[in-house]
């Protein structure tokens, strides 16, 4: 029995250093794409196009005026801003209302009633209504609790002028809420999620996108069936950036980093955004989700080093290497002054993210705004208990027979537009 224990301790040992060095050039990689990223230069605007921004409303997220006003102050000489929401009584119409009434001269702002969902995915849905009413081709589509700084346009813009680009998506520094594990989380997406992005990016094509703000051709958009299509699934930011490069154009990951402000949220409510996302990211990716085991090298470290006390050394240039992946992306790209403030945090969320990963290797329902849903094997997903060809049938008669509604162009005190 004991040679039995020794060898399986022998081959425990050999993975862990095996996935740890693995870990240590991701590390590396993640320097390394860090500074590739900087040294890339944003191209010169030479002939600003009209662009149309969508954003879909639902509630008074944390910091929502701030968060809009940072798009009526884009230093962009044409463009219009389209919001979308599912009932004119929602609570982000008032908001609209009044940051709207500070810029009685630009942009243009139209405001749609969308109606209920008629595909699982809420956001798609209202991108779905709001496509059509946009008057111009470079779409730019930000979702509700995201801060933009003020030449966000004109940086995309320039990045389109290259006409094999698609997609452009945009990098984001996480900006936390007043809670904790909102805190936590994070310094998560600043160290980790970020080098992710980096070291894809730095190894071969982008086939993805980012979802809190990414900007497409109109065309692109209706070649790939348009958001009727893409509602059908959880992560349709990632259908966008994957079927572009299918369709024979190019993913560009911007020069411009936006904040991205996940609010403040309960223990249980975080651990569910973190699975439902983890579960997405396995339907989606299933190869990419294996190969973030290299991305939490401390976990691994600290795992060989219970397992074999005298291999400690190896804890500490682990430490090393982490500091030096974090600082790459939370320091060089995004000034994160969070991750400077709470860097002794990183090591507990890498502890909590690996668990996570692990929750995220099993199960296919998610819970989503006070919804349960089952997701398929190919990223699309469903609410609880339906069959996928019953469901699709039900999505597809609600959407030819459902019409926007258009308020009375005299409810509006500010002057904006109402479609």
């Amino acid at each position: 029995m004991a040679p039995v224990m020794a060898l399986l301790t022998l081959a425990l040992v050999a993975l862990l250093v095996l996935l740890l060095v693995g870990s240590w050039v991701y590390c590396v990689l993640s320097s390394v794409a860090a500074r590739r990223y900087l040294a890339i230069p944003s191209p010169p605007l030479t002939d600003p196009p009209p662009v149309s921004v969508l954003k879909p409303l639902c509630g008074q997220d944390d910091h929502l005026e701030e968060n809009l006003r940072s798009f009526f102050t884009q230093d962009y000489r044409d463009y219009e801003i389209l919001f979308a929401v599912d009932r004119m009584d929602d609570p982000a119409v008032a908001i609209v209302d009044k940051v709207r009434g500070e810029f009685p001269q630009s942009p243009r702002v139209h405001l749609i009633e969308t109606g209920d969902p008629t595909v699982p995915n809420r956001k798609a849905h209202s991108l779905g209504r709001l496509v059509p009413r946009a008057q111009h081709s470079i779409l730019v589509m930000s979702d509700s609790d995201v801060h933009v700084p003020p030449d966000l346009l004109r940086r995309v813009a320039a990045e389109f002028q290259d006409r094999s680009v698609g997609v452009v998506t945009c990098p984001y520094r996480a900006v936390p809420g007043h809670g904790f594990w909102s805190r936590l989380e994070a310094i998560g997406m600043n160290t980790e999620f970020l080098a992710g992005v980096l070291v894809a990016w730095l190894v071969g094509e982008m086939n993805f996108a980012l979802g809190p703000t990414l900007a497409a051709r109109r065309e692109v958009i209706e070649a790939m069936g348009g958001f009727a299509d893409l509602g059908h699934y959880l992560a349709e930011d990632f259908e966008i950036g994957n079927r572009a490069p299918q369709l024979g154009y190019r993913v560009v990951l911007s020069s411009c980093v936006i904040e991205h402000r996940i609010g403040s949220q309960t223990l249980k409510s975080n651990l569910q955004h973190r699975l439902r996302w983890a579960r997405s990211t396995r339907r989606s990716r299933p190869v990419g989700y294996w190969g973030q085991i290299f991305t939490n090298p401390l976990p691994l470290a600290l795992l060989l080093w219970l397992t074999v006390p005298r291999l400690w050394p190896l804890l500490v240039i682990t430490l090393f290497f982490r500091a030096l992946a974090a600082w790459s992306t939370a320091g060089w790209v995004l000034h994160d002054p969070l991750t400077r403030r709470r860097w002794w945090l990183v090591p507990f969320q890498d502890l909590i993210s690996v668990f996570v990963w692990v929750a995220g290797l099993f199960g296919n329902t998610i819970d989503w705004r006070g919804r349960r849903y089952t997701l398929l094997r190919d990223g699309r997903f469903q609410f609880f208990g339906n069959e996928p060809g019953k469901t699709d049938a039900i999505h597809g008669l609600r959407t030819s027979t459902e019409s926007l509604r258009q308020p009375n162009i005299g409810a509006n005190k500010t002057g904006a537009k109402f479609l």
